[in-house]
């Protein structure tokens, strides 16, 4: 048996492997060529315009996964009615394969003459906004933007009308949808920009009917007074998915929001993002809580300024959590922080509404829960089960097991549900998308619980 590896080395020989001392120039270089093999990864897939393209589903999947119906009875309908989507089969006789686009409008089919036993859309109060959903953990490597990424592409194949807005510079989640985003200019920039510059603007009004000075507005603060969601919200390749993109310069906002802030200390900057979403002040007619079913944040690994308007903005807060000890313990410090932040805002906040007699402000969501990601029963169940006792009905507790199929549709810049299971045999695509069926059941049972919720809230408010 030998030496250990780290024995004996030669310095002389050491040198030797070395490259000359790195400068910023190197950085860049390295920055480019990152950047060359990305553009090549995440093109592979794409048609010949250049475009991501979303696959294309089977009679077997469709009415294993998608429309409750059996495959003979859901033949029998397509051939008594012609003028529905018939598929296209790959080769004479051969299965048939339909877009998604193809398989929406079959469900709706079947909810209009179907039977009602079945729920063949899903639930959606009407007359209530869309439910704003976070994604946060700022522990790294739990799979915060595969699970946000999973959720919004369940809930598109379940039939909701879906925005995914990335917050996070990384940008891995614009990657995920094929999104293309020049410059900061792109992403929530402008909205946050905008948020600024209209209660400049109002409080300017006040200034000068103290007879003060009004404070500047910038180039770069008007320009962004003329943008709004429409203008930063762009389509996918999945029909019923729509993207706030991210790129590197999105960063920025970390440093130009606290410098907004000191130049206007009553700005409420935690509010931003929401008030965006809610279309206060935009102009645009419809909000954009108007216009989806469910609304996908996916936050940066930190809590910073991006995250907290995320997490201000969301109805309901994921948090992606490791079966370990460090990432329990890190989990644990993240929802300190939180209470530390949010409570630190009330408090500021409500010592002046009381100093004037007005109503104090709370932070609310409808609901928190932790989920257990990239599960490993054999050697994580005992950690799981500590962690349940001690967090009890904050954690959920389906745990999402990481599988090979999970593993090669990363590498491959897929999602799961992008991943054709002719890549794979039916038992080995099944298993691996399970966990994720799994882990939105989960979420889809806690968003309808919250949507009967404030359903019936507003029946009796409307009844009173």
């Amino acid at each position: 048996m030998g030496t250990p590896p780290y024995f004996n080395l030669s310095p002389d020989q050491a040198l030797q492997g070395i490259d000359p001392p790195t400068t910023t120039e190197a950085l860049a270089a390295i920055a480019a060529a990152c950047e060359k093999g990305r553009t090549d990864l995440a093109g592979r897939g794409l048609d010949d315009t250049g475009e991501k393209r979303l696959r294309l589903f089977s009679t077997w999947e469709i009415t294993k996964y998608l429309i409750p119906v059996a495959p003979a009875h859901f033949r029998r309908v397509l051939r008594q009615h012609p003028d529905l989507p018939q598929g296209v089969s790959e080769t004479e006789g051969g299965a048939k394969w339909f877009t998604l686009d193809e398989v929406l409008r079959l469900r709706a089919h079947f909810a209009a003459e179907g039977s009602k036993a079945k729920d063949y859309l899903p639930y959606r109060p009407k007359g209530l906004p869309a439910k704003v959903v976070a994604v946060a953990n700022f522990k790294g490597g739990v799979g915060k933007t595969s699970t946000c990424a999973h959720l919004a592409m369940s809930a598109a194949l379940d039939g909701y009308k879906v925005l995914v807005v990335d917050l996070d510079s990384q940008g891995s989640m614009t990657s995920i949808f094929g999104g293309r985003v020049a410059d900061e200019w792109q992403t929530v920039y402008p909205l946050l920009a905008r948020h600024y510059g209209e209660y400049l603007q109002s409080e300017n009004r006040r200034r000068l009917d103290r007879g003060e000075a009004p404070l500047p507005l910038d180039e770069a603060l008007s320009d962004a007074m003329r943008l709004g969601p429409s203008n930063v919200i762009q389509k996918t390749h999945w029909p019923n998915i729509d993207l706030i993109g991210a790129q590197l310069n999105l960063y920025w906002s970390e440093f130009q929001i606290p410098v907004w802030r000191m130049a206007a200390r009553g700005w409420k900057l935690w509010d931003a993002l929401g008030d965006a979403l809610a279309g206060q002040g935009m102009g645009e007619g419809r909000s954009v809580l108007g216009s989806y079913d469910l609304i996908f944040l996916d936050t940066p690994p930190a809590l910073g300024y991006l995250t907290i308007n995320g997490l201000a903005a969301a109805d309901i807060l994921l948090v992606p959590v490791g079966a370990s000890f460090l990432e329990f313990d890190s989990t644990g410090r993240f929802f300190d922080m939180l209470h530390a932040t949010f409570s630190s805002i009330e408090e500021a906040e409500n010592l002046a509404a009381r100093a004037l007699g007005r109503e104090e402000m709370a932070f609310e969501w409808d609901a928190v829960r932790a989920v257990v990601t990239r599960f490993d029963s054999a050697q994580q169940a005992e950690m799981a089960g500590l962690m349940q006792a001690y967090m009890g009905r904050t954690l959920t507790p389906f745990r999402q097991d990481f599988t090979a199929l999970i593993g090669q549709a990363g590498e491959q810049v897929h999602g799961i549900y992008e991943a054709d299971y002719r890549d794979f045999n039916r038992e080995t695509y099944a298993r691996g998308r399970a966990t994720f069926d799994e882990t939105y059941a989960a979420f889809k049972r806690l968003l309808y619980g919250v949507w009967r919720r404030d359903e019936k809230a507003a029946a009796t408010m409307a009844a009173e």
